[in-house]
């Protein structure tokens, strides 16, 4: 097995937590936990990282105060100018997987552009889950499926993923231990590692000490 998962897929969390416990407001928190996904991203590249997959927004966080919502989605906005310019850079292509539809025009048309730009980029994948929810997902991929057989094949190449393996590990920071919708269908068989650490604070240790973990996990796929 590789030292580095080919496909790692961030479950980014704490970044409110972190904050808060600084004496600082939240959004301070999301702006730093932006940053940091930068940084984070730039080390899975120069460690082999193929494919990252950062869970960013989910559907569930729609829920929150609208003040809230409203920064985020500026937030996003403006990172993705950030991460289209690193993406070239770096021959990475930038997808976002997720309910679209929901975000604004504004955004969506931010998103269609940074794709189209990258999508010839041959060195990497960087997923962002925008507005995502793995129910949601599966449900959209089954109803993509008009005609013929539901089966596994199927529904892999309906995925908001298709085309791209299973993560092999799945990082969660802010010390929650569950998956929170993120990646249901593909992540079967990923190893998860969970970390108290918050996003924000999640550094290249934090980063080595998962893949050294993950290094000494036997994969054997239900075998």
């Amino acid at each position: 097995m590789s030292i580095v998962p080919s496909h790692l897929g961030l479950i980014i969390d704490g970044n409110r937590r972190w904050a808060k416990e600084k004496g600082l407001p939240s959004f301070e928190g999301h702006r730093r936990g932006f940053e940091n996904l930068e940084k984070i991203g730039d080390l899975c590249l120069k460690k082999g990282v193929k494919i990252l997959t950062a869970y960013c927004f989910s559907v569930e966080n729609w829920k929150r105060s609208e003040e809230e919502v409203s920064y985020l989605m500026n937030l996003l906005f403006l990172g993705l100018d950030k991460y289209t310019k690193k993406c070239i850079k770096n021959d990475v292509q930038m997808k976002v997987i997720g309910q679209k539809e929901k975000l604004s025009k504004k955004l969506q048309k931010k998103i269609k552009d940074s794709e189209n730009i990258t999508k010839d980029n041959k060195k990497g994948i960087l997923n962002l889950a925008i507005s995502y929810g793995g129910r949601a997902e599966i449900v959209e991929a089954l109803k993509s499926i008009k005609d013929g057989e539901i089966t596994e094949d199927a529904v892999n190449n309906s995925l908001w993923t298709a085309g791209q393996p299973d993560p092999d590990l799945i990082i969660r920071t802010g010390g929650e231990k569950r998956l929170s919708g993120f990646l249901t269908w593909q992540s079967v068989y990923s190893e998860l590692y969970f970390t108290d650490t918050y996003w924000p604070d999640f550094n290249e240790q934090d980063l080595e000490q998962a893949f050294e973990e993950y290094l000494k996990r036997s994969r054997r796929f239900g075998k």
